[in-house]
């Protein structure tokens, strides 16, 4: 067993070696949505999450954190994101003698957006509409009382106006517990999947991927195929290294790596109070432009038939907030069932 976790912690890391010499490409990858993460708890500490992460919200940050609970849950998050931006994730799971399976979905969506002519630059009174969806299944399982391990597998899709695309991906994590002060070492491989490819028809001939260079009007329409062949665009993914440790019973806190495909590294820390039933939380983000400092607290309630945990976290968007409600704020109701 102790082969098996070394060799899965060693493929783990390829993502860093492949990608830790390659220049970072802002804005060079498709389906941005997958980024934003959910879970207030997680937002709060400043999304330095993945060694911490022990429930259903394991889904998202990290899939081995899934099998720390033996019990069936629900989790509904909403966010308001800057520019009008929401975004609603909902999951459930249950505990099966194999390992634990979870589902859950995602939108993010905003209202209808004006049509803008190129010649006047103006509105043509029309709109259009954009939206992002995933859903996904997740299996995770205890191998020893210190090693989980959990695999996503998850359906992604792009709505813009009339175009829209499809993709998959998948997720990897593993958790390892030394035991000691419950320090927890975390690793997430997300987002692996195949890029995608936006067919995009501007001659309105009903084909794409044409050849504009070999100068023949090949639809009829009298004019030189103007379809370009389009090229795909890599989907975000991220490696994740996590630690955290109780520093006392009452105080946990957390650092992470992330390595994305087109940013460079940057680096997360996170921290933990709780005092009876309530817990205050902050975080920071090192190495991002927009984002920087996260706050939030959190209330559990225990009650005859689920544990209820209600928590807030709000992120700071720096430039791109002018009021304090122009930032990130979420919201997140979680249900451990008895």
């Amino acid at each position: 067993m102790k082969k098996t976790i070394i060799w899965i912690s060693l493929l783990a890391l390829i993502p860093v070696f492949v990608s830790g010499s390659i220049f970072p490409k802002t804005g060079t990858a498709a389906m941005q949505f997958l980024k934003l993460g959910v879970d207030a708890r997680a937002i709060g500490m400043g999304e330095a999450y993945t060694a911490v992460t022990n429930d259903i919200s394991s889904v998202y940050w990290n899939p081995a954190g899934l099998a720390l609970q033996n019990k069936k849950q629900m989790f509904i998050s909403h966010t308001k994101y800057v520019a009008d931006i929401n975004q609603e994730f909902v999951a459930t799971s249950m505990p099966m003698n194999f390992g634990t399976i979870a589902l859950y979905s995602s939108v993010l969506h905003m209202e209808d957006q004006d049509i803008t002519d190129e010649d006047t630059f103006g509105p043509t009174g029309e709109t259009f509409s954009f939206s992002n969806i995933e859903a996904g299944i997740t299996y995770s399982n205890m191998f020893t009382d210190k090693f989980s391990l959990g695999v996503t597998a998850k359906f992604i899709r792009e709505n813009a106006a009339d175009e829209d695309e499809n993709g998959f991906a998948v997720d990897l994590g593993t958790l390892y517990n030394t035991k000691w002060h419950n320090t927890i070492i975390g690793m997430a491989l997300k987002n692996f999947g195949p890029d995608v490819k936006y067919k995009v028809d501007n001659d309105s001939d009903g084909k794409t991927d044409e050849d504009p260079f070999d100068l023949l009007d090949n639809d009829g329409d009298g004019l030189i195929d103007e379809d370009r062949k389009e090229l795909g665009y890599k989907i975000p993914m991220n490696y994740s290294l996590g630690l955290s440790s109780e520093i006392t019973k009452d105080l946990t806190v957390s650092g992470q790596l992330d390595n994305c495909v087109d940013r460079s590294e940057t680096w997360n820390v996170g921290a933990e109070y709780r005092i009876n039933v309530f817990a205050l939380r902050t975080g920071y983000h090192i190495g991002q432009d927009a984002q920087g400092l996260t706050a939030g607290f959190g209330v559990k309630l225990p009650l005859s038939f689920a544990i209820i945990n209600v928590d807030y976290a709000y992120t700071s968007m720096g430039d791109l907030e002018e009021s304090f409600g122009d930032s990130a704020h979420r919201v997140s109701l979680k249900l451990a069932f008895k």
